[in-house]
C-alpha cells in the first residue's frame, strides 16, 4: 500500500467537507474582511449557530498567519484553562494517527465532537494533512443517527459509542466503521464486551490536551485485543518518582509531561493506567471534582459521606455517594432533596451505605480506597 502523501504546507491544503474541496482561498479570512466564503455559505445554508459554523471558524483560525491555535483543556489535570499549541505540532500529531491506522486519502472521516477542544481539532487537522473527506455532525448523544454510510474513521467518546449499541441501525452503522477510537473517558468493561466482536478495529486512546490528542492506542477487539496502551513511534513513555505515567513526546508536546495516571509496564513497553493521582471523575465525558461536590452537599447532609466512582457501561464513570449510616435512618429521604442543589452531571448516580469511611493513618479520606469499596458493593448488587 502507498503512503498516504502528506501536505504539511498550511498554504497549499485544502479541505474536503462532506465530499466538496474547499481551497485555502475560500477558507482563509481575507484581509479587510470580518468573514470567510465558507463562513458566509455555512452560515447560509446551516444558520449562525450551526456546528458547520464552528467547523468554519476553526479553519479560518487554522489558516491565519498565527503559528499557533486555541484550545482549551478538559480539567483532568487541574483547572481548565486556555492553551495556545503550534499548529506544526498539530500536524505532526495528525500523521502519527493516520500512520497508525493506515488511513488513505479520501477515506471518510466522522467529526462530532466539540471543536473546543483538542480531540475535535484533531479529527479535522487529520483530514488537512492526509486528504480525509470530512463528516461534520453536530456533537450529541447518537451521532450516527444521521449517518447513511459508516465512515471509514470515526474517533468519538464512550457515551456516544454506548449509545449508538442501544439502537440496532446505529449499532450496525457503528460495526461498519473500519477505523473506530474511543477517548475522553474511561471504557467500561461491559462496553468492551460488547465491542470485543466487531469485525474492523476498536481501539481505546490514551492521551491529553497537552499532547495534542493521543500518544498510545490499545486495541479492544479481537484477535489483538489488549488491556496495555502501545506508544507511537517516537513517544517514550517512563515511570515518575510517584509512579505516574511520564511522557517524552518531542514532535508533539516540548517539554517531558508528568501526568497524574498511576501506571505500571510490561516487558513488551507497553503501558496499563491502574487509577489516577487526583480526584477528577469523567463521567459522560464531563469532568467532576470531588470536592466540589462534597463541598455543595456538606451542608444538605448530617451524616459522614464521601464521593467516589465506579466504572459504568454508558458514562465511562459514574459518581457514588458512601454514607457512613444505616439504610433504617432517615438519611434517603434527604438524598432527593441534596441532590437537587447540585447541577445535573454533579448527582451520584448511586448511594452505598457503609460502616465506616476510608480514612487514610493522618485522618484525610482514603480515595484509593473508596473506589475499591463502591466498586465491590455495586459488583455485589450486580450479582
Amino acid at each position: 500500500m502507498n503512503a498516504t502523501p502528506f501536505i504539511t504546507e498550511i498554504a497549499r491544503q485544502s479541505i474536503l467537507i462532506d465530499g466538496k474541496c474547499y481551497t485555502a482561498h475560500e477558507v482563509r479570512i481575507p484581509e479587510g474582511e470580518s468573514q470567510s466564503l465558507l463562513q458566509k455559505r455555512f452560515q447560509a445554508e446551516y444558520g449562525a449557530d450551526s456546528f458547520q459554523i464552528s467547523l468554519a471558524d476553526f479553519l479560518a483560525e487554522w489558516f491565519d498567519d498565527n503559528t499557533t491555535v486555541l484550545v482549551h483543556t478538559s480539567g483532568s489535570t487541574g483547572t481548565p484553562k486556555p492553551l495556545r499549541v503550534e499548529k506544526q505540532r498539530m500536524m505532526q500529531s495528525a500523521m502519527l494517527t493516520v500512520r497508525f491506522l493506515g488511513l488513505k486519502q479520501e477515506d471518510t472521516a466522522l467529526l462530532c465532537m466539540p471543536l473546543k477542544y483538542i480531540a475535535g481539532k484533531m479529527v479535522v487537522v487529520r483530514a488537512l494533512v492526509a486528504g480525509l473527506n470530512l463528516l461534520p455532525v453536530t456533537p450529541c448523544g447518537h451521532p450516527l443517527a444521521e449517518i447513511n454510510t459508516a465512515p471509514e474513521f470515526a474517533a468519538m467518546i464512550p457515551m456516544q459509542v454506548y449509545n449508538s449499541l442501544q439502537v440496532s441501525a446505529e449499532k450496525e452503522c457503528l460495526k461498519q466503521v473500519r477505523h473506530l477510537i474511543i477517548g475522553g473517558g474511561a471504557i467500561d468493561s461491559t462496553l468492551s464486551t460488547e465491542l470485543a466482536s466487531f469485525p474492523y478495529a476498536v481501539w481505546s486512546t490514551y492521551g491529553m490536551t497537552e499532547t495534542l490528542s493521543h500518544i498510545a492506542l490499545r486495541r479492544l477487539n479481537e484477535p489483538d485485543a489488549s488491556d496495555w496502551y502501545t506508544p507511537f513511534q517516537g513517544v517514550k513513555v517512563s515511570l515518575s518518582p510517584e509512579n505516574t505515567l511520564t511522557i517524552e513526546a518531542p514532535a508533539v508536546c516540548a517539554e517531558k509531561l508528568i501526568t497524574n495516571d498511576i501506571c505500571e509496564f510490561n516487558a513488551q513497553g507497553q503501558f496499563h493506567i491502574l487509577g489516577r493521582k487526583d480526584n477528577t471523575i469523567n463521567t459522560g465525558g464531563v469532568k467532576v471534582q470531588i470536592e466540589q461536590v462534597e463541598n455543595a452537599l456538606k451542608t444538605a447532609l448530617p451524616v459522614p459521606f464521601m464521593v467516589t466512582a465506579v466504572p459504568d457501561p454508558k458514562f465511562g464513570e459514574c459518581i457514588v455517594l458512601l454514607l457512613e449510616s444505616e439504610e433504617q435512618t432517615d438519611v434517603p429521604p434527604l438524598l432527593a432533596q441534596a441532590y437537587n442543589q447540585l447541577p445535573v452531571y454533579w448527582r451520584p448516580k448511586q448511594t452505598f451505605f457503609v460502616q465506616h469511611l476510608p480514612q487514610t493513618e493522618t485522618g484525610k479520606p482514603d480515595r484509593a480506597t473508596a473506589r475499591k469499596v463502591a466498586l465491590e458493593i455495586a459488583s455485589t448488587k450486580k450479582k
